[in-house]
């Protein structure tokens, strides 16, 4: 067997250099599935009356104590009365909260931003929904990249904090920081689609060399959908890989609906226009009865 037929035999799903393998995760699955019960709770109960601070002591007490979650929330709350944020405090839970946690939530909280809170929390609670099952390398950094784009967190500083989560070895970290060089002048879907185990089976078909030279990091079916989405917009490669592998969607602010505040607005607005018409008239007639609007004049010696 040559080189190029051993390197294109077929590679089962758990062999070490499948790149489909499962990821490895630093935290066990308890933490995570914690911390989505935490980002979907904080961010349906901001809703209400209650203050940030009052909305962690109560979910505190929610949580599994035999979790490191409820001591986290002890950590943020303080922050949150100190700093008037958390994102420092997650960012100090390094061994508990990921950077790329850490960064969504401080642009959140950052007044200069158009990130919202609530949108923040429903990303990082798909994440945690998703790391609690059986996540891939890929399906990981293919949803937080699609944060990035969707939201406009900032290729720079997004993909350094997505290069600093445990959850990638140095093959992930030094192409990361590839597409954090390169983004914006290749195109994504090529840059996934040479490192993809399709790519190299394309070439040993056409009878050219075959041997990688670096580290093939995605499959033959995310190598198949970047191809047929070359030079198209990368919002319709994350939908095909969504729709195709699985990957979690990410949350899109809900449209404000403002139906039941502009109506008493025109309501009011025609209601002043109709006094206006009616002065108008009264004018026009012969003058405006001011009686009606302060009452009849004093008499004499009054």
């Amino acid at each position: 067997m040559t080189e190029t037929e051993s390197h294109n035999r077929s590679i089962p799903e758990n062999d070490p250099a499948s790149p489909r393998r499962e990821a490895r995760l630093p935290l066990e699955q308890d933490e995570y599935i914690e911390q989505a019960y935490f980002f979907r709770t904080l961010g349906e109960r901001m809703k209400s009356d209650m203050s940030t601070q009052e909305l962690l002591a109560s979910i505190r007490e929610e949580l599994l104590s035999t979790t490191k979650m409820p001591l986290a929330i002890d950590f943020m709350a303080s922050e949150l009365r100190h700093r008037g944020v958390f994102s420092t405090a997650m960012a100090r839970l390094g061994h508990y909260f990921t950077p790329y946690q850490t960064y969504v939530i401080s642009v959140a909280e950052d007044e200069r931003q158009r990130l919202d809170l609530a949108v923040a929390l429903e990303i990082l609670r798909r994440e945690s929904d998703y790391r609690s099952a059986k996540p891939t390398l890929q399906g990981c950094f293919l949803y937080q990249f699609e944060t990035l784009c969707r939201n406009r967190l900032g290729y720079d500083r997004g993909l350094a904090a997505i290069a600093g989560d445990p959850i990638y070895d140095e093959d992930w970290r030094e192409w990361i920081q590839t597409v954090r060089r390169q983004v914006g002048i290749v195109d994504f879907a090529d840059l996934i689609y040479v490192r993809s185990t399709y790519y190299w089976k394309q070439k040993a078909r056409r009878g050219q060399e075959a041997v990688p030279e670096k580290p093939v990091l995605f499959g033959e079916k995310e190598g198949k959908i970047a191809l047929a989405n070359r030079r198209k917009n990368p919002l319709l490669l994350f939908s095909a890989l969504e729709r195709h592998l699985g990957h979690p969607s990410i949350p899109r602010p809900k449209p404000v609906e403002q139906t039941r505040e502009i109506l008493p607005l025109v309501l009011a607005r025609l209601e002043r226009l109709e006094t206006r018409v009616k002065l108008l008239e009264e004018e026009h007639k012969g003058g405006i009865d001011l009686e009606k609007f302060y009452g009849p004049s004093p008499g004499p010696g009054v």
